[in-house]
């Protein structure tokens, strides 16, 4: 199992060096520089800030110093915002869209595989069949879509939740809503799915035969076997929830990550766009990491073939 999981680190470790290499030498691809703006900008004014920020240097000694600054963990100063760190500004904003994406994280998993579960337990029947209509409709709808929809009728014509900001737990409850909508629509489909291959295996007639209850078959069989799936799933929706949440905050005015990365991005501030590309690009990986060894320890067919490796 140690085997398994260096194997998964060291794999992470060089995705993650090829991320970097790829959004540095794409910023540079880019035509123009970031001081180039509707106001002309006095040559002599332009040459100093290039020299400043070392862009006046050759491609190569940029990206072997970008690299260097990268493994002590600088991200560098922004351009826009005046002496401030790259990695400041993320540790100011992230916490707002940790809170968010963890919420939606917590709410997609749960309600997701109660509905599968339901599903696959009413086969056939009412409940089954409204599960997957809202999961079909949950796919279809896109994110921003759907925050568009909830603000016109829970703010602005029920007037029930607020419209804008994040400073309570009612707050949460739209974001995190149209957040969590596609997840959800997709783990109930899988558990659902799941489930049903579980609830017909031979070695639930088995467990029945010798007499266990019907709940400690639930819990320690089909439960246990069918979620396998939406733990596979864990990766991608992260990264979904993640990058969702950009077009979420900015339509909710959330000032976490999200909002930074749009401003950098039209503003041209080329070391905050590729900080905030790289750290979550590091959580995203981290996050399928996390996933493929909870898998491992999970799924007891990993942990002999780990060990048959090693």
């Amino acid at each position: 199992m140690v085997r398994y999981i260096a194997n998964k680190l060291f794999y992470t470790l060089v995705s993650l060096f090829i991320l970097i290499s790829a959004t540095f030498f794409l910023m540079k691809a880019i035509p123009g520089d970031p001081f180039m703006s509707e106001k002309k900008v006095p040559e002599e004014i332009r040459q100093r800030l290039m020299e400043q920020y070392g862009l006046d240097k050759p491609v190569f000694q940029q990206y072997i110093k970008y690299l260097g600054d990268i493994a002590q963990g600088d991200l560098g100063i922004s351009m826009k915002k005046v002496n401030q760190e790259v990695s400041h500004i993320i540790g100011q904003t992230f916490s707002a869209s940790l809170k968010l994406g963890l919420v939606a994280i917590v709410v997609s998993v749960i309600i997701g595989v109660v509905l599968g579960l339901l599903a696959a337990l009413y086969h056939r029947r009412v409940i089954d069949n409204v599960t997957m209509v809202l999961a079909v409709l949950g796919i279809a709808v896109p994110s921003f879509v759907l925050a568009s929809l909830l603000q016109f009728v829970f703010a602005s014509k029920l007037h029930w939740l607020p419209t804008m900001g994040f400073k309570g737990p009612l707050y949460y409850v739209m974001p995190v809503a149209a957040l969590s909508a596609q997840p959800i629509a997709f783990i109930a489909r899988l558990t659902r799915s799941s489930m049903l291959e579980v609830l017909h295996a031979d070695y639930i007639k088995t467990a029945k035969a010798k007499g266990l209850s019907w709940f400690a078959i639930l819990i320690r069989h089909v439960v246990r076997n069918g979620i396998m799936p939406v733990v596979t799933y864990m990766g991608p929706m992260t990264a979904n929830i993640v990058t969702g949440s950009v077009v979420i905050e900015q339509v909710f005015g959330i000032g976490g990550i999200g909002k930074q990365f749009v401003m950098a991005i039209t503003s041209r501030d080329y070391p905050l766009i590729m900080g905030i590309t790289i750290f979550y690009g590091a959580l995203l990986m981290i996050a399928r990491l996390i996933t493929d060894v909870a898998y491992g320890f999970i799924d007891p067919r990993i942990k002999l073939n780990a060990r048959k490796e090693g």
